[in-house]
């Protein structure tokens, strides 16, 4: 069902350039889901899962902080040190380059739900908006014109072209660090897996679940919906209603009850000068 989903989306799409069950990123998803569920296999440890647990939170901020709020709709300011540290910790997560990812979540936007969005529930199917879309030849590449702004960089740039460099890096300290605390260096190297694993499918459900399941707040030109329980897995980007009925806002949860730890641990480094002017909701 996944794989001839995803192959009639690409129909759609207008490219065959890779079938999903072929393609190297799929081979790769594959892999690391395999790596993941070794975890599970061997002895378990609390300090082994406190570690995939601090691997997943560190990892999920850098995406809706980074990845998200910041390359994607410059909720924020950085400067340019802090700026390229973003985006080597956005990219630990096994999500390919920073460019890659801003440009397609603005293409997102800019037909949400429509002909040409990359990842709609809607349009494509639930499999093909999940992780479908990652793993074909469909999207491999981007138009760099959608994201000129941080394309000028350089540094952005060389992190874009060698994206898997910052999985491989924290994959590394992640094992050395296993051995030196005496918890397994391969036995922790499965669990930087797992939680990865658990990463992808959290931030993937925004594109596919966020736009099926949940509440209206408002009536936007698309599917999305706030949903409580995915924004708890995700740090605030539940909350996807709000998000795309105000996409430049540094804050998606808006009632007192809608948690968006995004939000406040930016709104803290703002308080720190780490992080300046971060945009206000406006209704």
């Amino acid at each position: 069902m996944f794989w001839g989903e995803c192959h009639r989306a690409e129909q759609r799409v207008g490219t065959h350039r890779a079938r999903p069950l072929l393609s190297f990123n799929a081979l790769a998803f594959v892999m690391v889901h395999l790596l993941g569920a070794g975890a599970l296999l061997v002895r378990f440890s609390w300090r082994l899962a406190l570690l995939g647990a601090a691997l997943y939170a560190v990892r999920m901020f850098a995406i809706t902080a980074g990845y998200h709020r910041y390359f994607s709709h410059r909720a924020y300011r950085l400067g340019r040190v802090s700026q390229g540290l973003m985006a080597f910790l956005a990219q630990t997560s096994g999500q390919k380059g920073v460019l890659w990812w801003a440009a397609h979540h603005r293409r997102h936007h800019r037909h949400a739900d429509a002909e040409g969005d990359v990842h709609s529930p809607l349009t494509n199917g639930f499999w093909w908006s999940h992780a479908g879309w990652v793993l074909s030849g469909a999207w491999v590449g981007y138009d760099p014109s959608g994201i000129q702004d941080f394309g000028r960089y350089p540094e952005l740039r060389w992190l874009d072209r060698h994206h898997w460099v910052c999985p491989w890096f924290l994959a590394f300290v992640t094992a050395g660090l296993g051995a030196w605390w005496g918890l397994g260096g391969w036995q922790a190297f499965l669990w930087f897996c797992l939680s990865t694993v658990l990463l992808w499918h959290a931030t993937f459900c925004i594109n596919s679940l966020a736009h099926v399941w949940g509440t209206r707040r408002f009536e936007t030109r698309d599917g999305s919906r706030n949903n409580a329980l995915l924004a708890l897995l995700t740090f605030g980007e539940g909350w996807h209603n709000n998000h795309h009925h105000c996409q430049s806002a540094c804050r998606q949860g808006l009632r007192w009850w809608e948690l968006d730890l995004t939000y406040a641990v930016l709104k803290a480094l703002s308080w720190a000068g780490l992080v300046r002017d971060p945009r206000p909701y406006r209704l």
